[in-house]
């Protein structure tokens, strides 16, 4: 008896489809993971914004506190008093850059959490956040290297390009005040060149568990051909939650406004002013950070998207996923990582989508795109889902066309036909028509018919009436007897 496979249900959609994605398809579905999961990213992503910003804040103000609280016992003017100044800004501003380095890392893990969510969230997956974690903190130093080893970079470009502009303020003033305009203007495009050429870094090392300089040739090498729409998709992402952040502080800002003239209308410093002050730039601090939270989540996955997005178009990584979707639906076990199979694998370039130009429509694709990838679900030849032709399969030769009755050429030949060889040819193992024993009745159409021979008797003649009808004698030599 013949096994039939058992009935499995329909894969679910994942928050993207399995295809090279469009720029409004990046954009529209950056909030995607946000909605699946909100519960364990935006709970998170707020958590660790949290921690960092408190963090920042005490460590920073503890520091300044301790330092600054000595120049009360000094007299202001004296050399000591100036020395003491100047080291508690020094000390101050040193921990307020390592407490931010810190915080930087922080916010990376978060980073890498939504990624490797994405990730799965692609193929139809919804992990724990512990599960989560299991995948990112084999990686999770190489993370922080990175970002570390980033902010030490853009601190040194910064202090070499401030030193330079102070030497030349040394000996003209016009000409460096004009060079920091022009080192100003320069910076914005450079940054953001150099953060859209870097951005599947964080991707890279999570997804692929790629070394940080490994990572960043690969990234470097992704991003070819998709540099515009992930620009496009990170500065509108940016620009819309800085205008949200500047929206919402307005309200908290004439609120601060309101219970200050309220509660301290001659301006004296009284605890109640200040208890109304604090409480409105705790609510101020408390949106921020809702704000910033939802921003990191969200930049997050529109990094994994646009990763994910490059890795198709280049590799074929939505082949490897609707494969490992299919394999696991049937019950398929230890599977390995579909992101980690066929990495820096090239495909050649997809066709369009659409007729070809100068191609006729309904006759597929010309043969320039034969054995090519399709996008899944296309419905086109080498397309996931489609049938493919049995081997030795070749298409019947069109029908031979007439030439017009004017054009003077000789009508061509037409092809041979494919099926059963004629019938009496040696193919098929019957004698030719016409040799023996057949010789003796073959003849041809215009042949006389055979005559009986001259010792052979003519049949005798044929008597028939009808039923109830007289006997009558037949004629022999009639021709109707």
């Amino acid at each position: 008896m013949t096994a039939y496979p058992a009935w499995t249900p329909a894969s679910r959609a994942g928050i993207i489809p399995l295809r090279p994605l469009t720029f409004g398809t990046i954009l529209g579905r950056s909030f995607a993971a946000l909605r699946q999961n909100p519960r364990v990213l935006l709970g998170f992503a707020l958590c660790v914004q949290t921690a960092a910003y408190l963090l920042v804040l005490l460590g920073v103000g503890a520091v300044a506190l301790a330092s600054f609280t000595r120049l009360d016992t000094l007299r202001e003017g004296t050399d000591e008093f100036e020395a003491v100044m100047a080291g508690s800004i020094a000390l101050t501003s040193i921990t307020a850059l390592v407490l931010g380095l810190a915080a930087g890392a922080l916010g990376v893990i978060v980073q890498g959490v939504v990624v490797s969510e994405v990730a799965h969230a692609a193929v139809a997956e919804k992990l724990t956040l512990r599960a989560l974690w299991q995948r990112v903190r084999p990686v999770a130093w190489r993370l922080i290297g990175y970002s570390l080893l980033l902010a030490v970079a853009v601190l040194v470009l910064i202090a070499i390009v401030t030193a330079a502009i102070i030497a030349v303020g040394v000996a003209a003033l016009p000409l460096a005040v004009a060079l920091t305009i022009l080192v100003i203007l320069a910076a914005i495009p450079l940054a953001l060149w150099l953060t859209t050429k870097l951005l599947l870094v964080p991707a890279t090392i999570i997804l692929e568990h790629a070394t940080i300089r490994g990572a960043i040739a690969r990234a470097w090498i992704l991003i070819r051909g998709r540099f515009w729409p992930a620009l496009g998709a990170i500065v509108i992402i940016s620009l819309t939650f800085g205008a949200i952040s500047q929206v919402i502080s307005i309200p908290f800002s004439f609120l601060t406004t309101g219970l200050t003239t309220i509660i301290s209308p001659t301006g004296d410093p009284e605890p109640s002013a200040i208890i109304g002050i604090l409480v409105a730039l705790v609510l101020t601090q408390v949106v921020t950070l809702l704000i910033q939270s939802v921003a990191v989540v969200v930049q997050g996955t529109a990094t994994a998207i646009i990763y994910i997005d490059c890795r198709m178009r280049r590799e074929g990584l939505d082949i490897d996923l609707l494969t490992y979707i299919e394999r696991r639906d049937a019950g398929a076990i230890g599977l390995a990582d579909p992101y980690r199979e066929n990495i820096g694998r090239r495909i050649a370039p997809r066709p369009p989508a659409y007729p070809v130009p100068g191609y006729p429509a309904g006759q597929g694709y010309p043969p320039a795109y034969a054995g090519q990838l399709h996008a899944p679900g296309s419905g086109q030849p080498g397309a996931p889902g489609y049938p493919q032709p049995y081997p030795g399969y070749a298409p019947a030769p069109p029908p031979p066309t007439a030439p017009a009755p004017w054009s003077g050429q000789a009508s061509p030949a037409p092809p041979p036909q494919q099926g059963y060889p004629p019938v009496g040819s040696p193919q098929q193992g019957y004698p030719p028509v016409g040799s023996p024993p057949y010789a003796a009745t073959a003849t041809a159409p215009s042949a006389e018919p055979a005559q009986p021979a001259a010792d052979e008797e003519p049949p005798p003649a044929t008597r028939w009436t009808a039923p109830g009808a007289p006997a009558t004698e037949i004629d022999p030599e009639s021709p109707w007897s």
